[in-house]
């Protein structure tokens, strides 16, 4: 499978306006995460491997409540977290409605 054929399947997944709006917000969230560790530096830094775990409280819960399927992150996550940024770049675009 390709990515494209994999982000195909992951919009598949994300049908429901109010989880793809969790996911923005939990992509927002985690911008502004980094964005603050690097704002603060010293030991914030430490704080830079939980950057993936940001988007999950968001994004699961409207998935669970709202899509009602499973996470996509949990069979391919490294694809899923490429997919998210996409996904959240095709909405910015206009190619994906909010």
């Amino acid at each position: 499978m390709t990515f494209s054929e994999y982000y195909q399947h992951y919009l598949s997944l994300h049908q429901n306006k109010t989880c793809r709006r969790l996911h923005v917000l939990g992509q927002i969230m985690t911008i502004l995460f980094v964005s603050g560790i690097i704002y603060f530096g010293g030991w914030c830094y430490l704080l830079l491997p939980l950057t993936p775990f940001i988007v999950y409280p968001f994004a699961w819960s409207g998935h669970f409540y709202f899509e009602k399927n499973t996470p996509a992150a949990f069979k391919n996550p490294l694809w899923a977290k490429a997919s998210d940024w996409v996904m959240l770049f095709d909405i910015i675009r206009g190619k994906i409605e909010l």
